[in-house]
């Protein structure tokens, strides 16, 4: 059999976007792992609770026996097979269990029987994920943010996307960070947000940027938490306000919350309307009744009007409604506060030049 070899050149991982074998139970996996990862366990949750039981009342070595037990013959060839297609079809890839211990050393080492040599990641997933949060912690003393704002709808996202030296909190989060901003898709857990956090800022720091920009978002995208010293840094960056025309942001708003929601939920208007509609119902307390009710009267107007002449062009009204009669007037209130911390205020493509000339490597 072929030496096994461990690394923890957890670095190179993440700027190789290495493949990972994530050979613990799909329960473990669920809570998360990392960017790039595959779950094909060694054991699946049954047999893991099985195994759990066995080494509470007899101890480590009839644990493990038990384990050689439940995992063989047939079983254990169809996981053999699956580690082996993987690695043929990703030669680079690695693997791991929690610790980087029992586990991935049994799957090494039947990989290496059946003719496949692997690496596994010294200390497993508990290693590399404290070097991911440890990069986060660090990364503050590395580089220097910029916080992109604006009203919601101008376009802040768009622009983002156009920088080299950015970072898309939002969609690390899977959400657009608002009352509407909810997926079909669910949100990733907090690990794995943090984890694809730490692999976009190790990445964009490798390239040698001193400048990175962020959304303004605050310490909490829908259901997600940016870690909190990260966050606090963030929170005293210097500001760049986008500032966009209403018509301008009510197109934007329309084609993100109309035309591409609508396409999300395979052009179903029922399902659709009712997110819309819950999604207002969530915003009453601080919209007002009456505006609420007013609110919700213009979108079931343009409903009605999209069911019987096929155009959605009305729906532009609510939207426009929502901005200027709720999120402007919410966001203006709190850019006032923060006023000191505005350096610069212009269009997209204002903007855009303003970074240029002070975000130089």
């Amino acid at each position: 059999m072929s030496e096994l070899i461990l690394s923890h050149d957890f670095k190179s991982i993440v700027l190789n976007s290495t493949p990972l074998i994530d050979v613990r139970a799909p329960v473990e996996f669920e809570k998360g792992s990392f960017p790039y990862a595959v779950n094909l366990p060694l054991i699946n949750d049954k047999e893991r609770h099985e195994i759990g039981i066995c080494y509470k009342k007899y101890g480590n070595d009839e644990a493990v026996k038990l384990g050689h037990i439940l995992v063989s013959g047939k079983v254990k060839e169809e996981r053999v097979g699956a580690w082996s297609e993987f690695k043929s079809a990703h030669p680079n890839a690695m693997l791991f269990c929690f610790r980087g211990g029992q586990r991935s050393k049994i799957s090494q080492e039947w990989l290496s029987q059946s003719g496949a040599n692997i690496t596994r990641l010294k200390g497993g997933y508990k290693a590399f994920r404290s070097y991911l949060i440890n990069a986060i912690e660090e990364s503050t003393t590395l580089f220097k943010p910029l916080v992109l704002g604006g009203r919601t709808g101008c376009g802040k996202t768009i622009l983002l996307k156009s920088l080299e030296n950015s970072i898309d909190l939002e969609g690390l989060a899977n959400h657009r960070g608002s009352a509407f901003g909810r997926k079909i898709t669910s949100q990733p857990s907090q690990i794995n947000f943090e984890n694809t956090l730490a692999y976009d800022l190790i990445q964009k720091l490798d390239k040698g940027l001193k400048h990175l920009v962020f959304e303004d978002e605050g310490k909490r995208i829908g259901g997600i938490f940016v870690p909190k010293s990260f966050a606090n840094y963030l929170s005293e960056a210097p500001l760049i306000i986008l500032e966009t025309p209403i018509e301008e942001r009510v197109e934007i708003t329309f084609n993100e919350y109309v035309l591409e929601a609508q396409k999300m939920y395979a052009n179903s208007l029922a399902e659709w309307s009712n997110a819309i509609l819950n999604a207002m119902d969530r915003i009453k307390r601080r919209l007002g009744n009456q505006r609420h009710q007013e609110l919700c009267e213009i979108f079931k107007n343009a409903l009605y009007e999209q069911t019987t002449s096929g155009s959605s062009e009305a729906h532009k009204e609510w939207i426009e409604y929502l901005l200027v009669e709720y999120y402007d007037p919410m966001y203006d209130y709190q850019i006032q506060k923060r006023a000191a911390q505005v350096k610069f205020r212009g269009s997209s493509e204002e903007v855009v030049a303003f970074l240029s000339q002070h975000t130089l490597r």
